[in-house]
């Protein structure tokens, strides 16, 4: 009775074109030996179960073949059968993490100068490279550079950043790559027909999760679940047998997440941990299953969708259609950190379910982006964060006084590119002298009213009161600050203070001005001066005398700067609270 073959071995490749999931290293090595460009030393790095050390054996063997090299040899080949049952006195495989020391690769040294036995090349397959010393590393390095021509090496390694960069320049690398879960599934699919057994499709779907990309991984497993099941397999069976998650056990916990549903998270993930469910296991099933969310988000067509079933596609567009991009992008940050906390958590049960709620709880948060947007909108419609931002420039027909959204009645009708045109045009020569005073006693009421526009309004001169406008410019440098004063709420308040003056139906305008210098404090009045009245007549004159230079120099009322809606809009939208009002000048 012959012995046992696991199926590792068993199907294990023999030729390039078995190789899966690592075209770009069998072509570009098939493409060498067509071309006669082979070299002396090879580095084969990529996670355990992708392939290294057989692709180093096809190579040998290709290498050794008879009438080689060649990439198409013939499997009966005795050279390529004693190299595939490591009988090749001229191919030696040696395990680095056994043969680690100098005195080993000193021996090395000392075989290499012998001819091969039988075939054209004299091959070293080291397995673990990294595993060798520094010593034993440096005792190799002239060797490795300058090798006799008959000599050639082939390393593996699962951690090439362990190995000496000037072993690494020596060598011609090749990183393979984790093998897609499709390609799995079909390859244990094979398998599965060829040993006679029955599996379900789900159940090769969890195998290939388990496995993480590692085809010989894959295939132990399914050895071990025949040897446990016999001649069918189904996908409890693979579930119970390693502590793994069912799709729609995960698509359950992901549906309570995305709902920000806490108790349903919280008893859901109960469930699993009853059920023996691997925790680390579990956070790394959630990650993948928001990361395909992620991918059919950005692009249902993505290649790296093609192994999820109809179903499953559709539960992702469903479950897609109620969140963005940014996210599914918290969601997966809030997994990931979850993930490395639980490495070093004493208690892990809880360490998954804090990091389970914030991830879920991420999805109501507000982004940086989100912020600034709303920011902007403020600027210009402290009323609102919701609605766009609404044009600082006086409206092309404004509406009659009284209106909520209206501008000063007196305004005339204008285009808005007569109402840009006005922005940077001088004031006519008609400037009247009350203009100043109108605007020192304006200056004095809005203090009162709102400390914040008066100290934007500190940087602007009246320049004119003609009918039942005042015009009054800011330097052309100050744009910024005039943006924050032009607009449909600051006027109510405008209009509101100048009636108080017994200027009423008297509205504003502002302009861009050159005749006004930028200063850079208010000007300054002597102490004991009073605001000078207005040339209009006033029923509404205030008794009490006005300092503007006070008005500059003493802190604003932190009550009065508090009321400013603006200001709570600022604290509303940041979740803040004002600690201190102080004066910047």
């Amino acid at each position: 009775m012959s012995a046992y073959q696991v199926i590792a071995r068993k199907y294990r490749p023999q030729r390039f074109e078995e190789v899966v999931g690592q075209g770009h290293v069998t072509q570009t090595l098939a493409q060498a030996i067509e071309k006669d460009r082979i070299a002396h030393a090879y580095l084969f790095c990529g996670p355990r179960g992708t392939g290294k050390t057989t692709l180093a054996r096809i190579f040998a063997k290709c290498l050794n073949c008879s009438n080689g090299p060649r990439s198409d040899f013939n499997l009966d080949d005795p050279r390529c059968q004693e190299i595939a049952q490591g009988r090749c006195l001229d191919v030696m495989e040696i395990d680095g993490a056994s043969n680690r020391g100098i005195e080993e690769i000193r021996d090395l040294r000392e075989t290499i100068h012998y001819a091969p036995a039988a075939a054209p090349f004299k091959i070293y397959i080291i397995d673990e490279v990294h595993m060798l010393t520094k010593e034993a590393f440096n005792a190799l390095l002239k060797t490795l550079e300058e090798p006799p021509s008959h000599v050639k090496f082939m390393f593996a390694t699962t951690e090439p950043d362990k190995v000496l960069p000037t072993i690494l320049s020596r060598c011609q690398r090749f990183d393979l790559r984790r093998i897609p879960d499709a390609l799995i599934v079909d390859q244990l699919k094979k398998i599965a027909h060829q040993e006679g057994v029955e599996i379900e499709f789900e159940a090769l779907q969890a195998i290939a999760r388990g496995a993480d990309g590692g085809m010989r991984d894959a295939q132990s497993t399914l050895d071990q679940l025949i040897s446990f099941c016999g001649e069918s397999v189904a996908e409890s069976d693979v579930l119970s047998m390693f502590g793994l998650t069912s799709r729609d056990q995960i698509l359950s916990l992901s549906r309570a997440m995305v709902a920000q549903d806490k108790p349903s998270i919280l008893q859901t993930l109960d469930d699993l941990i009853g059920q023996g469910k691997e925790l680390n296991r579990l956070m790394a099933d959630l990650q993948d299953h928001f990361r395909h969310l992620l991918l059919h988000k950005v692009s249902s067509s993505s290649t790296q969708l093609e192994g999820l079933s109809e179903s499953a596609r559709k539960m992702l567009q469903s479950q897609g259609s109620s969140l963005t991009e940014t996210q599914i992008l918290r969601l997966l940050e809030g997994l990931n950190q979850t993930e490395y906390r639980l490495k070093e958590a004493s208690a892990k049960r809880i360490a998954v379910e804090v990091g389970l709620i914030r991830a879920a709880e991420s999805l109501s948060h507000r982004g940086l982006d989100d912020i600034l947007q709303a920011l902007k909108k403020l600027k210009h419609d402290p009323s609102s964060t919701d609605r766009p931002p609404k044009d600082p420039l006086p409206v092309a027909e404004p509406p009659q006084k009284g209106s909520p959204e209206a501008l000063p009645s007196s305004t005339p009708k204008q285009s808005v590119a007569e109402a840009d045109a006005q922005k940077t045009a001088e004031p006519t020569e008609k400037t009247v002298l009350g203009a100043e005073k109108a605007w020192e006693a304006l200056l004095h009421v809005v203090s009162k009213e709102s400390p914040f526009l008066h100290s934007y309004l500190l940087e602007a001169q009246a320049l004119e009161l003609s009918g039942n406008v005042l015009t009054a410019g800011f330097p052309a440098a100050m744009s910024n600050h005039m943006e924050m004063v032009d607009q449909r709420k600051h006027h109510h308040t405008l209009e509101a203070c100048l009636a108080q003056l017994g200027h009423e139906g008297v509205g504003i305008k502002f302009i861009l001005s050159k005749q006004v210098k930028a200063k850079a404090k208010p000007a300054a009045h002597a102490p004991d001066s009073e605001v000078p009245p207005s040339s209009l007549p006033q029923t509404g004159t205030p008794s009490e005398p006005s300092r503007a230079s006070a008005d500059a120099t003493v802190p604003p009322d932190p009550k009065a700067f508090l009321e400013d809606p603006l200001i709570q809009k600022a604290l509303e939208t940041f979740k803040g609270r004002l600690i201190n009002v102080e004066s910047s000048t």
